[in-house]
């Protein structure tokens, strides 16, 4: 909680279909109050310290807000209009002078973590007898903050917006970043919109314009139903993992599928297309204490996961897995030597040979995939169910991988058992030139697992 127990109002930017996720793990990280979205935004009030605020995974990058409106209404008159849009944006500028002590504040925050991070940092390295720090403290700083605010740097943390006297402070140096659709783009550019708000703000307030280097940078968002105005607090979006040495799948996204999925200690997490193991280095930072296997059949992924973290390439026995988190490869960003559509039902089924009753998966799929993957697990319960073949099992019974070996044996869906496979839920996602669809199941009991589970009972009894 702050320190003079206010909240401080932010808004974040979240990839299409992100925003479900992001307002729930508002509410159970933050304990965030007034959650509320619009397209690619989502607004909320907070007392947690802005750096549990900057540990969000489901947003792209954080903002104070300074401004939420209806949309600004345009009279036809040129000379009219550009009036209107000043006034409309500046406002009351008591209100912006608010905004700058809080994110002066804010930024005091920041520093201080940041001077405690690279303390405990100097004192790792200096454990190991490792040099460097100076080189690295000026990256972090570099990377983490927006300009250096005058008369800040011993002031108390103590937030302030909306309300009261706001203590003198030196004119920032600004920037005006302006973003517009809808009847406001049709007679302004955004670089003409950001001249006139720019224009404005300096008149009213003696801010000095900097287009270069300013202290901050001032974004405007104007459409035909919302009027917002805020101010990053870093310059690093929250997306981007410091944590990860290399990037595959986009990281919200990757949280988003570890978020569906009730992970515990001692849980066995798969990814069987780990990839460069985004998805499992997404879950570890949710559950460390699980058991974490990636597989993947292109070695050059694997030495990428492997530098990403420790991974194991192992067949499994069945039921042997809590949670199967996997996203399948679309064939867009890397290329895939597999048929993908021809391959899906072999996968699914080891998927669900794997997973133990009650274990969950989670699978990322192309919009072709998705819809495969619903006739293929509607429609097997209208299909005889089968065992996997001698063929596909080595002696300890362990399967030989995900059947994308190669031609020399079909598969056809008369041999999958996918009918244990119950849907939870379905969401869309942006994956930026592209979308993706995340399917949620979970595995039930069948009859055929209750006839097995039955007859191994049986001969238990009958052998003692």
């Amino acid at each position: 909680m702050s320190a003079d127990g206010r909240c401080v109002r932010y808004y974040c930017t979240a990839g299409g279909g992100m925003h479900t996720f992001l307002a729930h793990e508002l509410k159970r990280k933050l304990r965030a109050t007034e959650v509320e979205h619009i397209p690619g935004r989502v607004f909320f009030r907070c007392s947690s310290d802005l750096q549990e605020v900057m540990q969000l995974k489901s947003a792209e990058r954080l903002f104070l807000l300074l401004s939420r409106a209806p949309p600004i209404s345009l009279p036809k008159n040129p000379a009219k209009a550009s009036h209107v849009i000043q006034q409309s944006i500046v406002g009351d500028p008591d209100n912006w002078r608010h905004a700058l002590f809080t994110w002066n504040l804010l930024q005091v925050e920041i520093r201080h973590a940041q001077a405690r991070s690279l303390k405990r940092k100097r004192d790792v390295e200096e454990d190991k007898g490792e040099g460097g720090v100076s080189c690295a403290a000026g990256s972090e700083r570099a990377h983490t903050h927006l300009g250096t605010p005058e008369g800040t740097h011993d002031a108390p943390a103590h937030r302030h917006q909306g309300g009261g006297n706001v203590p003198a402070q030196a004119a920032p140096t600004f920037r005006i970043s302006c973003r517009c659709s809808g009847a406001v783009a049709r007679h302004y550019s955004s670089q003409n919109l950001s001249r006139i708000i720019g224009v404005a703000v300096a008149r009213e307030l003696g801010w000095k314009p900097d287009l270069r280097e300013p202290t901050l940078e001032v974004h405007v968002y104007l459409s035909d139903d919302h009027s917002v105005i805020g101010i990053p607090l870093i310059r690093h979006p929250l997306a981007s993992r410091r944590y990860m040495k290399h990037t595959g799948l986009r990281s919200t996204v990757a949280w988003a599928m570890t978020s569906l999925c009730p992970m515990k200690e001692a849980s066995v997490i798969l990814d069987p297309m780990c990839g460069v193991g985004t998805i499992l280095l997404e879950a570890a930072q949710e559950c460390a204490h699980a058991v974490f296997i990636g597989m993947d059949t292109e070695e050059g992924q694997l030495q990428k996961a492997v530098e990403n973290v420790d991974t194991a390439a192992i067949p499994l026995p069945t039921a042997s897995v809590d949670v199967v988190l996997c996203d399948v490869p679309f064939g867009r960003k890397f290329s895939c030597s597999v048929d993908m559509p021809a391959a899906l039902p072999r996968i699914l089924a080891e998927m669900e040979r794997v997973l133990c009753e009650g274990g969950c998966l989670i699978i990322l799929l192309s919009l072709q995939l998705s819809a495969q993957m619903k006739k293929l697990v509607n429609s097997n319960a209208l299909t005889p169910q089968s065992q996997m073949t001698e063929l596909d099992k080595d002696p300890q019974g362990k399967s030989r991988g995900l059947g994308m070996q190669g031609p020399e044996h079909s598969w056809g869906t008369d041999e999958l058992a996918l009918s244990s496979l119950q849907l939870q839920n379905i969401h869309r996602v942006s994956l930026g030139s592209s979308d993706g669809i995340i399917h949620t199941y979970t595995k039930i009991q069948t009859l055929k697992h209750t006839h097995a589970n039955t007859h191994t009972h049986d001969e238990t009894m009958s052998t003692s």
